[in-house]
């Protein structure tokens, strides 16, 4: 294989069959991660400097400072410095001499505290490590036992397992930070659910529930404290190993398979020998390597230090005893973990709307039986927020590298069920955090086209799927050249707004020219997240405008329904009422459906509610919009009333990986009608109410302005006062009820009457 540098060779480490005497037809197999230029830790070294190099933690040129004395020391140098930064690794005099003669040769600047402090070797390396942080401005450390970087650094070890092997049975792998178990079964387990997962450590590691002895010899597994990239709900059963057994099956592992490794490595394979010999006949099973032997020429196959620390002495068993969970263990042991934790229970919530569905889905979360978590950076835009008893983080929500130190500092990734958000000004970062967290969610590149209606339009240009003529505008002197491909009248609006804001239709290329200026100028978005300025030209098609309302699941399409809508006809797109289900054709409905799913396929949406909004030409279909998110509009409720199918619940239990429920309970019909001034002024009152609860059909009847609020007709969703929610058994129906109270409600603007 030929590479550009050192570091796009870290990884595609070789995978081995050992030689077993195994039940018939079982396979066994050695991932050599120890292949890797240092080591396992390479590829944790590589994610987490690249990672915080492109979300800006990281500048070009910065230091990078790593507290380690084996793998992860040597990963951060290889990286760190073929990159250009300074690298600085504190380490105490433990260190061997292989891995500090290596750490000089690359140019690293090594720390050697003198000195245990009062809590040990560990906390005297992290109080120096402290202060080259302070000393060393912009300095970045990689934290690898709770940055999830470690364990989505894995993402590609159990993509290359998958690669070479189509089906594996069991995984092995030992456990020190949990960052590679975590990772390679988190992600093989979504290809492979029935994968059983056994974790490696050794006795005096407190990893799984046993008392902590600090002079145990075994290094790169094991440990004193709990890692917060530590995900127990993963492992079936785990298996300790005390310091003799350990290193007598590393050196068997050299004899047998002449794999010249460490005692990491060596565990693993003792305990891949037990798993092939209770395997059934046809079994694969898979072992992690993740070192070599060099550093422990000296300990590991030395028989002078054997002797030396009484190694001979100490009892060794030739097999595991099972034991029960928190059995304090001294030789090779195991415990089955089914059940043994708790599963994870908070579902974290990238701000959200403000139309009253972020507040529903924190109280939804608590009815799924799991505890909502707001990450937001202005609680008090979300009233009745803290009635639902969620928890609230404040937090920069508006950068990635913001919300990554929020999730990392806050919570373990054993607690984490799911993140998702309820504002599709979110969707793209919330992709990108469970890509990084390896949780449920849609591929962050699909999510960043879909956020940006100049590249759907491009995507949905490409795959051929019907749209109107447009052209994408990044500066006012390209106004010209795109109206003589899009044509007049053509509708002008922002790339990635929401709400219908800043969509107008001009009728001359003066307005054109005008309003691209306006939406060029415009830097942020109301929630002060960084625009895209850029503008769409589209040609305008004046025909009936639909909703398909999509769930997807595994890459597959359903549609929940269609959705009628009443849109103001220019030059402002605004929704004055919708009625679901749209009462059409067979023809039409599956014509909507068909080009939804076509849009949804082609953007590579693969989970959750879509909502596209299609016009109905005479020439037949075409997207208007492909929004990755929940309806906006209160259509979830229109469908709930419809239906039964209560869609932001199935948008929920999405985000943490369940099989959404969409089968309706019943089939009615349901509208909804805003509320809106019909010129400017300030309100004084809007009267009627009570009455009009009191329409037959009428569900809601909800007031969102307020007495001395500034409104205006509507330019956007934003200019809307209130709504009105009906259900019935016939559009016409629920017609009749949403005009009666149409009737009945009225708008005072200073003092004068307006319908």
């Amino acid at each position: 294989m030929r590479y550009h540098s050192v570091v796009d060779a870290i990884g595609h480490t070789p995978l081995v069959r050992l030689v077993m005497d195994t039940p018939p037809s079982v396979e066994v197999y050695a991932k050599l991660e120890l292949q890797n230029i240092y080591g396992m830790k390479d590829r944790v070294a590589k994610q987490a400097i690249l990672e915080a190099r492109r979300t800006g933690v990281l500048a070009e040129g910065a230091p990078i400072i790593e507290s380690s004395s084996g793998t992860m020391a040597l990963g951060v140098a290889l990286v760190g410095t073929h990159l250009g930064h300074p690298v600085h690794i504190v380490t105490d005099p433990r260190i061997d001499p292989i891995t500090l003669a290596k750490l000089s040769a690359l140019g690293c600047q090594v720390h050697v505290v003198e000195a245990m402090s009062s809590a040990g070797w560990q906390s005297a390396r992290l109080e120096r490590l402290a202060k080259l942080m302070a000393d060393l401005p912009g300095a970045f450390w990689p934290q690898q036992y709770k940055n999830p970087d470690n364990p989505a650094a894995y993402r590609a070890l159990a993509e290359e397992l998958l690669t070479d092997l189509d089906r594996i049975d069991v995984l092995v792998a030992s456990v020190g930070s949990g960052g590679s178990l975590s990772g390679t079964g988190r992600v093989l387990r979504q290809t492979l659910p029935d994968l059983r997962i056994i974790g490696v450590d050794c006795v005096g590691s407190v990893l799984f529930d046993q008392p902590d002895h600090p002079g145990r010899l075994q290094g790169g597994l094991g440990n004193s404290l709990i890692p917060p990239n530590l995900d127990r709900t993963l492992i079936d059963e785990v298996h300790w190993l005390n310091d003799h057994e350990a290193f007598a099956a590393t050196r068997d592992l050299a004899g047998e398979q002449k794999i010249f490794a460490g005692n990491t490595s060596g565990s693993v394979y003792r305990v891949l020998q037990e798993a092939a010999r209770r395997a059934a006949p046809g079994s694969r099973i898979v072992g992690i390597f993740p070192d070599r032997g060099d550093r422990y020429t000296g300990s590991v196959y030395n028989d002078a230090y054997w002797a030396e620390r009484g190694l001979p002495a100490q009892h060794a068993s030739p097999a595991p005893d099972e034991v029960a969970p928190r059995t304090e263990v001294h030789t090779w042991s195991y415990a089955k973990q089914d059940g043994a934790v708790r599963a994870p229970h908070k579902l974290l919530f990238v701000e959200a709307n403000t139309s009253g569905t972020g507040v529903l889905a924190l109280r939804a979360t608590r009815e799924l039986g799991l505890e909502p978590v707001l990450l937001t950076n202005a609680p008090e835009r979300y009233v009745g927020a803290g009635e639902t008893g969620c928890e609230i983080v404040v937090c920069d929500t508006g950068t990635e590298a913001g919300l990554r130190e929020a999730v990392r500092e806050r919570f373990s990734r054993q607690q984490i069920s799911g993140i998702t958000t309820t504002s599709e000004f979110y969707v793209p970062l919330v992709a990108s955090l469970a890509r990084w967290l390896e949780l449920p969610g849609n591929p962050p590149q699909a999510m960043a086209n879909s956020r940006n209606k100049a590249r759907v339009r491009e995507v949905l240009d490409a795959a051929g799927v019907g749209q109107p003529r447009f052209a994408v505008v990044r500066s006012v002197a390209e106004t010209a050249a795109a109206l003589e491909r899009v044509g007049l009248p053509c509708v002008v609006k922002p790339a990635d707004d929401s709400g219908s804001n800043d969509v107008l239709l001009c009728r001359t290329s003066e307005e054109a020219r005008a309003h691209v200026e306006r939406v060029l100028a415009v830097e942020v978005n109301v929630r002060g997240l960084p625009t895209a300025r850029t503008a769409l030209l589209e040609e305008f098609v004046d025909a009936p405008e639909f909703s398909v309302e999509m769930f997807s699941d595994g890459g597959e399409h359903f549609c929940v329904g269609v959705t009628a809508k009443t849109v103001s006809g220019g030059p402002y797109f605004v929704e004055r009422q919708h009625i679901f289900p749209a009462p059409l054709e067979t023809r039409d409905r599956t014509a909507l459906e068909k080009i939804a799913t076509d849009a949804l396929t082609a953007l590579g949406i693969r989970c959750g509610a879509t909502h596209t909004e299609v016009r109905l030409s005479a020439a037949g279909p075409v997207v208007v919009e492909v929004n990755a998110r929940l309806a906006g509009g209160m259509i979830p409720e229109l469908i709930r009333l419809a239906t039964g199918v209560e869609l932001l619940n199935q948008q929920l239990r999405s985000a943490i990986g369940e099989t959404p429920d969409l089968e309706p309970t019943h089939r009615r019909f349901a509208g909804i009608r805003f509320l809106v001034a019909d010129r400017e002024g300030v309100l004084a009152e809007i009267t009627g109410v009570e009455r009009a609860h009191q329409v037959p059909g009428v569900k809601q009847v909800v007031i969102t302005a307020n007495s001395g609020q500034t409104v205006r007709p509507p330019r956007n969703s934003y200019d809307r006062l209130g709504f009105v929610i009906a259900e019935g058994d016939s559009p016409e129906n629920i017609a009749k009820s949403l005009d009666e109270v149409h009737r009945l409600l009225t708008v005072r603007l200073d003092a004068e009457r307006l319908h």
